[in-house]
C-alpha cells in the first residue's frame, strides 16, 4: 500500500517535527549539560591531574573541552550552508538529516571508549556528536515553514522543545540511577575502572540509540523537501551561493536583518552558557564529596529541564500577548541579572537557584527565537538555505562565546570571570532588539 503524506498544517505532521526534539534532546542534555562534564572531570580527578598533553602541547581540561567545542561549532558554520544548500536543491533534506542523526548517535556510542589514554579517539566522538546534533537539529529546524503556518509556528515550536525536555529527562532518571546504584544493573567495578564511571559510558550508549531509535517517527512522516526546478550547476558549491543569495535578499528584509544581529549577540551566550554550566558547576561549586558533586550537578540538571517546560510555554503564551521581540527584550534582561548572580555562586543551594532561574529563561528564548525568524523570513520554497543563515549566525555565535570563554578561564584561572563578560553580551542584545520594530514604515510588528 502506497504511504498517505501528510499535508502541512495537519497534527500528525506537526507532532511527527516536534518529535524530533524529543528523539535528540538526549544528547543536549545527558552528553552536553549533565553525564559526559561530570566523566570528563572524574577521569582529570581519578588521575590526579589538570592538564593533559595533547597537539603537541599541555592544556587545563576546561580550556581544552571549551577550545574544541569552538572548533566544532566553526566545522558547523562552515558545512550547515553547504548542506543545507544541497537539500534545497536537489529537494532532499530528509536523507541529510538522518545521515547526520546517525553519525551523531554513533558518535555517542563510540564515547563509551572515551579515557586519558585515548584522548584522541574520545576528543573525535566528542566533535562529531556535536557535529551531528547541531546539522541534523539545523535541517529539522528549517522543516517548520514547511510543516506549519505562520499561526501555528510559536505553538509547536515550544512543544517540540517541551518534549524534548520530557524525553531527555526520562533518559536522564535512568541514567542518574545507573551512576548511583550501579549494582541494581550488573554494573561493577574492576581493577581498571570504578562502577561509577563504568555507568556513566554506558549512559553514552543509551544515549546513542535513543536518538537513533526515536528519531524514525520523524523520518516515516517528514517530506523528502522541496525540490528546485532548473538546470542544476556546481551542485557541491551551491549552498554557499544560495546562502550569498539570502545575504543580498536581507538587503531589502530590514527587520530581519535586524533580528539576526540581535540574535548572533544574545545567542552567543545562551548557547555558552548552555554547553558550560556544568562544566563551571563540578569545578567552582564546593559540592563535599564526589557523590554529592555528582548527585547535586544531575539534580541542577533536572531542575532545569522541568521548569523549561513552564518556561517554554509561558514564553508562548507572553508572545502571543505581548509580541514576540518584547518578550525576548525581557528574557535577555532576566539572563543579564542570572549572569551576575552566576559570579556570587558558591554552595550548592546557589546552584540550585541560578539552575532554576536558567531554566525558566533557557527553553523560552530557544523556542521563541526559532519561530520568531520563521515568521520573519519571506515567502519562499528555499527554506533551508534561510535557516542555514540563521544556524551560521548561531554557530559562529558559539565559536566565539566558547573560546573567549575558556580564554578568559585559562588566563585568569577562573570560571567565573568569563561570566560577567557573558552578561554583556545578553546587554547588547537587548538594545539591538529594540531596534528590530523601529521602523515607521512597516506596520506589522512580531
Amino acid at each position: 500500500m502506497a504511504r498517505t503524506f501528510a499535508i502541512k498544517g495537519s497534527k500528525k505532521l506537526l507532532n511527527a517535527w516536534a518529535f524530533y526534539d524529543w528523539a535528540n534532546s538526549v544528547y543536549s542534555l545527558v552528553i552536553a549539560s549533565a553525564i559526559f562534564p561530570i566523566f570528563y572531570g572524574a577521569l582529570f580527578r581519578v588521575a590526579d591531574i589538570e592538564k593533559v598533553s595533547v597537539f603537541g602541547g599541555e592544556i587545563a581540561r576546561a580550556p581544552l573541552i571549551s577550545y574544541l567545542t569552538s572548533a566544532a561549532f566553526l566545522f558547523i558554520a562552515l558545512i550547515t550552508p553547504l548542506i543545507s544548500g544541497i537539500a534545497d536543491y536537489l529537494g532532499n533534506k530528509k536523507i541529510f538529516m538522518k545521515f547526520f542523526c546517525y553519525l551523531g548517535g554513533i558518535s555517542c556510542i563510540g564515547l563509551y571508549w572515551f579515557s586519558l589514554e585515548n584522548i584522541y579517539l574520545g576528543l573525535v566522538c566528542y566533535f562529531f556528536g556535536l557535529v551531528g546534533f547541531w546539522v541534523s537539529f539545523a535541517i529539522n529546524n528549517s522543516y517548520l515553514p514547511d510543516i506549519a503556518f505562520p499561526e501555528q509556528q510559536d505553538r509547536i515550536s515550544a512543544k517540540g522543545f517541551s518534549m524534548g525536555y520530557i524525553g531527555s529527562v526520562i533518559l536522564l532518571l535512568l541514567n542518574l540511577a545507573m551512576v548511583m546504584k550501579p549494582d541494581i544493573f550488573g554494573i561493577e567495578s574492576d581493577a581498571s575502572e570504578v562502577a561509577e564511571i563504568k555507568a556513566m559510558k554506558y549512559s553514552f550508549v543509551t544515549v546513542g540509540i535513543w536518538w537513533i531509535l526515536f528519531s524514525q517517527y520523524s523520518f516515516y512522516y517528514l517530506p523528502q523537501g522541496v525540490k528546485r526546478t532548473g538546470v542544476r550547476k556546481n551542485i557541491i558549491f551551491n549552498g554557499f551561493k544560495e546562502l550569498k543569495g539570502v545575504w543580498h535578499q536581507l538587503g531589502d528584509e530590514i527587520k530581519l536583518k535586524r533580528y539576526l544581529v540581535a540574535f548572533f549577540v544574545y545567542s552567543m551566550a545562551v548557547q555558552t552558557v548552555m554547553l558550560i554550566a556544568t562544566y563551571f558547576g563540578e569545578q567552582e561549586i564546593n559540592w563535599g564529596s564526589d557523590s554529592e558533586r555528582t548527585t547535586g550537578l544531575i539534580v541542577s540538571i533536572l531542575v532545569i529541564q522541568l521548569v523549561a517546560i513552564f518556561g517554554a510555554t509561558m514564553t508562548a503564551r507572553a508572545s502571543k500577548r505581548f509580541g514576540n521581540i518584547k518578550t525576548l527584550m525581557v528574557i535577555n534582561v532576566l539572563w543579564v541579572f542570572i549572569c551576575i548572580y552566576a559570579y556570587f555562586l558558591i554552595t550548592p543551594t546557589d546552584f540550585y537557584i541560578a539552575a532554576g532561574c536558567v531554566g525558566i529563561v533557557m527553553g523560552g528564548i530557544q523556542a521563541l527565537s526559532r519561530s520568531t525568524y520563521s515568521k520573519f523570513i519571506p515567502e519562499t520554497t528555499d527554506t533551508a538555505s534561510f535557516f542555514s543563515f540563521y544556524d551560521v549566525a548561531e554557530k559562529l555565535g558559539i565559536v566565539i562565546g566558547t573560546f573567549l570563554y575558556g580564554f578568559i578561564a585559562q588566563f585568569t584561572g577562573s570560571m567565573r570571570n568569563a561570566t560577567i563578560f557573558l552578561g554583556l553580551f545578553f546587554l547588547s542584545g537587548l538594545f539591538l532588539l529594540s531596534r528590530v520594530n523601529k521602523n515607521p514604515d512597516v506596520s506589522a510588528r512580531v
